[in-house]
Parts: C-alpha cells; sequence; structure tokens
C-alpha cells in the first residue's frame, strides 16, 4: 500500500485515476476545488481522503496537516489543469495567468511546500499535454496552453536531475485525446479514442511502476492529437 497524493481529481481522468488507485488498495489524497464526486466515493473507499483545495491560493496549510495524518507521500501525480480556447491575439492577461497557474505555478508550488513530506524513492507524476510535447502537431486556440505544458516538461527534465541526489524520480506524461470536458472544449464534436477509464487504468500503472525504468523523461500517451 502507497499513500498518493493527486490534484485535479474531482473530474475526469483525474477522478477515474483516483478511483483505480483506491481499487488497488492504496491510500490517496484526492485534491479538487470541488469534491462532490470524491465524498461519493468515500462512501465506498475508507481510503479515500478528499480535501476541497485551490492550488492557486497558496495556501497549504490544511494540505499539510492532512499530509501528517496519512503518511508520507510515495506517489505525486500533478494531474490539474486548466485550459481556454481562444486565438491567440484573443487571449486576456486573465485567461493567460489562469492557464499559467494552474498548469505550471501550482504543480511548482505543491512540489516546493510538500518537498519535507516525500518519503525516498517518491514517484512525482506531471501530467501533460501532447500539445506541449516538442515537435508533436499543434492547433489554433490552443497557444497558452500548450506552452504552459511545455513549461512542466522542461521542469520535469530539469527537477529530475537535481532531485536525484533525494532519490526522488519524475517523469511527465503528455496525454493524447481523452473523452473528457476539457477536450470538448478544445475540439468541440470530437470523439477521443479512449475513456477517462482507460487513460488511468495507464496513469494508475506507471504511477506505481514508471520509477523503476524511467526518470526525467517526457513521454507521449497518444493514439491521436487530437
Amino acid at each position: 500500500m502507497k499513500n498518493i497524493l493527486i490534484t485535479g481529481a474531482g473530474k475526469g481522468i483525474g477522478l477515474a485515476t483516483a478511483e483505480k488507485l483506491l481499487q488497488q488498495n492504496h491510500k490517496v489524497i484526492a485534491i479538487s476545488r470541488n469534491i462532490s464526486k470524491l465524498l461519493k466515493l468515500s462512501a465506498k473507499y475508507q481510503h479515500l481522503y478528499p480535501l476541497s483545495l485551490d492550488l492557486t491560493k497558496n495556501d497549504f496549510g490544511e494540505l499539510k496537516k492532512l499530509v501528517e495524518t496519512v503518511g508520507q507521500i510515495d506517489v505525486l501525480i500533478n494531474n490539474a489543469g486548466f485550459l481556454v480556447n481562444k486565438p491567440f491575439l484573443q487571449q486576456t492577461a486573465q485567461d493567460i495567468m489562469s492557464q499559467l497557474s494552474v498548469n505550471f505555478i501550482a504543480p511548482v508550488r505543491l512540489m516546493q511546500e510538500l518537498f519535507n513530506f516525500l518519503a525516498p524513492g517518491t514517484h512525482i507524476v506531471n501530467i501533460s499535454s501532447v500539445g506541449g510535447f516538442q515537435g508533436s502537431v499543434k492547433f489554433p486556440g490552443l497557444s497558452i496552453y500548450s506552452s504552459t505544458k511545455a513549461a512542466l516538461n522542461i521542469l520535469t527534465e530539469a527537477l529530475a536531475e537535481e532531485w536525484k541526489s533525494y532519490g526522488i524520480k519524475i517523469n511527465s506524461l503528455c496525454l493524447g485525446a481523452v473523452q473528457t470536458e476539457m477536450l470538448e472544449q478544445a475540439f468541440p464534436g470530437y470523439k477521443a479514442p479512449l475513456t477517462p477509464e482507460e487513460m488511468a487504468e495507464f496513469i494508475s500503472y506507471f504511477a506505481i511502476n514508471g520509477s523503476k525504468f524511467f526518470n526525467g523523461k517526457v513521454i507521449p500517451v497518444s493514439l491521436s492529437t487530437p
């Protein structure tokens, strides 16, 4: 049994991944702004610890108290994401900062704040996008979103080297099309080849086992783009 923390766990891939990990009898701290679906799950899984938290507010006190109760973190999955689908010239300052805050700054601050709670051998999995993968096909309206995910990928490579001496391994998964609300926002009407539950199977397996084979790697996980 591992202690796992996952952000963006209130719906979609995050919720499906949290449940997959619970089915494997891991302890899961599940963070989301809206935890209504997580609270329903908590009736079924005694090792689920939902926490309503806005990671962009830089207030980690309640989270740290919860981690102290549950125990040191073995796996951290930075899954929370935010997308604004607009042409570059129409992206407002608020649009830009919101995407940057959720997709890049929040994972940065979370890893800084939780560093002392990470167990030796911790695996950090950053959930990125194939849009942020160098050389991939890019799409109009997603310039800022893709750029923030590219920043997360570079952080993965750099921090994996910096934290190597602590025994912490960090990898980034660049997800392709999965049938989620975010995909519908980015590509209205498009039918993805994978469901959140199917992608969650891979993410949950990689979160537990991927650090045996990878460190500092940016890995595309994509059947289609979109």
